[in-house]
């Protein structure tokens, strides 16, 4: 593994998303300096917090998987989630999704659970299907994690050349994951709407199900299989005790500080400029979006094509409007008739995008899994946020800032027509982001999915994190590897602290003993499934 040379003492990470602060806890436990500079009030990137006017709201990613990785970042510097006060609880069902004919499937991440939903909703000749599936993609995911998900790569040829990465690769080959996800799927279950369960996660990697690599049935895995979580005070509360936990393990989180450039000398950063002064460094660990990526002098050396970008309203409902909508769920996904047209209209080429015609949603009520956000008014009112996937701006340069709310008013439409009575009349929106909200904060293309999950942007052929434009300037985040999503994001930024350390696998951490000392806390990590 290649690794940035010279002294590393001093550490700057650029952005307190959850790369950040992975790369951040991970470098403190390996003895590094380190400094991390947020733009923000408040940590947490992409899984940030919006304020409203008596309560708060995730702004972001609200599916946790993989929480295992939390504490394995915890327990670089020598403490694990319990000893933050951070609670996190599986989902059961981790979804139900209401399909065009009225019909709700509940997803269950036990399979004796979940055979029993499908023997229910689909017939008892899909069950066996059901568990071919469910074991088809648990060698994907085991095949894909340890040598394609938490691995560096310096170069294609490593697939190859390393034994335990070719092996990896062999094992894949012969499960058929470089074959296409949807109609494999298909191909198993004969339920359309199954199938649908576990081929629409795909769209988390910019891609409609029928083009997407069987390799990304590593995401319906961890999602459908290995569980979704929540944690206790909403998906702000893993950010929080992240960003905890590295300041008494002696790290500086700066908050309200926005880096505008890094200074050069001999190939190598010396210095990171803000509006406010500047921080000398050995070394950088970048969460930039690509799109940004110029302004810090990291050329993109290819165009790339981005992933499709989505509409998401945040605000309340009254609490008896919403106890009258047809699911009661945490995350609700509503499904609408038209399936392969929709991604036809997001994931369209250049200047052919549009909005879907016929939207599939996801609605997202966390006060159902944790009381303590109900929101304590004349009336009881609870948090809502509603998602929906749209073309990215290069696919439909369209004029959000005036289609936006016209749009908004569309899909609470199509929700009324669906059964969620009142939600066009009593759905206060205090948040309106659309593609112009992701490309004004440099996103690329308007999209927080990032680069979308192509062969050539897959794996070794992913940006790589180890940029050769600067020697001491290191890639973390999702859109470099290992990619999209809150468990790949995390071990980006492990993967990013190793680039500097050179120590991997569990000679990394804890952190040295005589600190684990002073903070009273040590620790093995989890494991991945938490």
């Amino acid at each position: 593994m290649r690794t940035v040379t010279g002294r590393t003492d001093r550490v700057i990470v650029v952005g307190a998303g959850l790369s950040g602060l992975s790369a951040a806890l991970h470098l403190t436990g390996a003895g590094r300096t380190v400094t991390v500079l947020e733009r923000a009030d408040h940590p947490g990137g992409r899984v940030g917090v919006y304020r409203g006017p008596d309560y708060e709201i995730d702004s972001g990613a609200t599916v946790l998987t993989v929480p295992g990785l939390i504490d394995e970042a915890l327990a670089a510097v020598g403490t694990d989630s319990a000893s933050r006060g951070l609670r996190i609880h599986r989902l059961a069902p981790a979804y139900q999704a209401r399909f065009a004919d009225e019909s709700v499937i509940s997803v269950f991440s036990d399979p004796d659970e979940m055979a029993a939903e499908v023997a229910r909703a689909c017939g008892a000749d899909e069950v066996a299907r059901y568990r071919r599936l469910r074991a088809w993609l648990a060698r994907i995911y085991g095949a894909a994690y340890g040598e394609f998900m938490d691995t560096n790569f310096d170069s294609p040829l490593d697939m190859v050349t390393i034994g335990r990465k070719r092996a990896a690769l062999l094992e894949l080959v012969r499960a058929g994951a470089f074959g296409r996800l949807g109609p494999r799927v298909g191909r198993i279950l004969r339920d359309e709407r199954l199938a649908r369960l576990f081929t629409f996660q795909a769209l988390y990697a910019g891609m409609a199900p029928a083009q997407a690599l069987g390799v990304y049935g590593s995401i319906p895995h961890m999602d459908t299989c290995l569980g979704v979580y929540f944690p206790e005070g909403g998906m702000r509360a893993v950010t929080a005790a992240l960003a905890g936990a590295f300041t008494d393990a002696g790290g500086r989180l700066e908050l309200g500080v926005e880096v505008t450039g890094i200074d050069y000398r001999d190939g190598r950063a010396h210095r990171v400029r803000t509006a406010a002064g500047t921080y000398d460094c050995d070394a950088v660990v970048l969460t930039a979006d690509l799109g940004s990526l110029p302004r810090f002098g990291i050329p993109r050396r290819r165009p790339l094509r981005a992933a499709p970008s989505a509409v998401v309203a945040h605000g309340t409902i009254p609490a008896e409007i919403a106890a009258r909508w047809p699911v009661q769920a945490h995350h609700t996904i509503e499904f609408g008739r038209a399936w392969e047209r929709t991604f036809t209209e997001i994931a369209a080429r250049r200047g052919r995008g549009r909005t879907m015609s016929d939207p599939s949603l996801l609605l997202t009520r966390p006060a159902l899994s944790d009381p303590g956000l109900f929101i304590e008014r004349d009336t009881r009112h609870e948090p809502f946020s509603l998602l929906a996937p749209c073309p990215n701006l290069v696919a439909a340069p369209l004029d959000w800032p005036r289609v936006g709310p016209a749009y908004l008013r569309e899909l609470l439409g199509v929700l009324k027509q669906r059964g969620y009575h009142g939600i066009a009349e009593h759905f206060t929106v205090d948040h309106l982001d659309t593609p112009r909200t992701w490309a004004d904060q440099g996103m690329i293309a308007g999209t927080p999915f990032s680069a979308a999950h192509l062969f050539r942007q897959t794996g070794p052929f992913r940006t790589r994190n180890l940029p050769r434009s600067a020697e001491n300037v290191v890639l973390a985040g999702c859109g470099t590897t290992p990619g999209v999503g809150v468990p790949t994001t995390l071990l980006s930024g492990k993967l990013a602290a190793q680039r500097i350390t050179g120590r991997t696998g569990p000679d990394a951490g804890p952190f040295p003993a005589e600190r684990a000392h002073r903070t009273g806390s040590a620790s093995a990590a989890t494991g991945i499934a938490g």
